[in-house]
């Protein structure tokens, strides 16, 4: 039998991050998860950076990934009906950043994954600034 904290001992970064995640999403509302995907997609793409800098390519490869999947997660969740010509435009522009990310994970080259990070954070304070109207 498998006991629950030698799991959680295994990988100590990781269980932080679940439960930090956890416990930044439990009770948020939609516009509070859409910011958490702009910081967590800003994160990764800086990870992504760190990682290429320093050679370190198995850590680029998980945090591409992440950010890859943060970015479809996003796309996922336009509302073309009630978002109109701002839902088209986003779309193309989460469409646009992935594939940047994407062909950039063929390099070791860090600055297409910080200047997608720059771009995703622009759009997310942009949209943290819709919150605080």
């Amino acid at each position: 039998m498998t006991r629950y904290a030698t799991c959680l001992a295994a990988n100590p970064a990781a269980t932080y991050r679940q439960v930090d995640l956890a416990g930044r999403t439990t009770g948020a509302d939609p516009h509070q998860l859409v910011g958490l995907l702009y910081q967590e997609g800003v994160a990764a793409l800086r990870a992504a950076a760190y990682a290429a800098q320093n050679h370190e390519f198995g850590i680029k490869s998980e945090r591409v990934a992440r950010a890859t999947a943060i970015l479809f997660a996003l796309e996922a969740g336009l509302d073309f009906e009630k978002g109109g010509e701002v839902s088209r435009t986003l779309a193309t522009f989460y469409h646009g950043l992935r594939q940047h990310v994407v062909h950039a994970s063929l390099g070791s080259d860090p600055a297409p994954f910080r200047e997608a990070a720059t771009s995703l954070e622009e759009i997310g304070g942009a949209w943290a600034s819709l919150g605080a109207s």
